[in-house]
């Protein structure tokens, strides 16, 4: 099934990312004021502000913890830390804050789909695209589990060659180094793939929106009756 993992991990990543650059600049152009959140909280508060400080605490730092982890290149953290003591560390700070951040999606999705006004006012993007990322991290929380088998740190550097490859262009070597490793670890990429595939035509839009416009802006004319 090697054509399999060529279109998946080899392909794919390109396909999305493409998505994902022309998607957006197209909607910010043609749509601009579809670009937003789109909250909620005005139509419900309660408990709103804890919940979404739980999911965007979590779930930003183990973004950031993916980004260091998985394209930082093997020589250079090794000036301060081994690949087993690096990969008990994603696994500490991967599961404390994947578990703040599985709090908090939890409650804002039982949210949306249980009051009766936030539903009301959902698209089936906005509940999809919580769902989505409700099945991302539960299977990176079960990656946790999956990697107490094997300390040594050696399948995280599978995934890091591959991450690296794609970024670098390497489509041999990135189909390669992910070919032998669990198919818990593959359904976690692909499904990190697909949330770029879907970025532009989601709520997620707002992670990139920096109002810097806002700053040379004209003063708003209100005039007098």
């Amino acid at each position: 099934m090697s054509y399999l993992n060529d279109i998946f991990f080899g392909i794919y990543p390109y396909v999305a990312f493409l998505t994902f650059v022309l998607g957006s600049w197209i909607r910010f152009d043609r749509e601009p004021y579809t670009w937003k959140a789109g909250s909620s909280q005005m139509l419900n508060s309660k408990g709103m502000r804890l919940w979404s400080n739980l999911f965007h605490v979590g779930i930003i730092m183990v973004l950031m913890g993916h980004f260091v982890g998985l394209l930082t290149p093997e020589f250079i953290y090794h000036v301060v830390i081994s690949t087993a003591d690096k990969q008990l560390l994603a696994m500490v700070s991967g599961g404390i804050f994947g578990l703040i951040c599985l709090v908090g999606l939890v409650m804002l999705l039982k949210r949306r789909l249980t009051d009766d006004r936030v539903r009301a006012t959902s698209s089936m993007s906005d509940i999809l695209i919580l769902v989505l990322l409700l099945v991302q991290l539960l299977l990176g929380l079960t990656t946790i589990v999956v990697s107490s088998q094997h300390m040594d740190g050696s399948v995280m550097v599978l995934l890091a060659t591959w991450a690296q490859s794609i970024v670098t262009l390497q489509f041999s070597a990135a189909v390669q180094a992910i070919e032998s490793v669990n198919i818990i670890y593959k359904l976690h990429v692909f499904f990190g793939i697909t949330l770029f595939l879907v970025f532009p035509f989601t709520r997620l839009v707002h992670i990139i929106s920096v109002p810097v416009w806002y700053l040379g802006r004209r003063y708003q004319v209100v005039r007098q009756r």
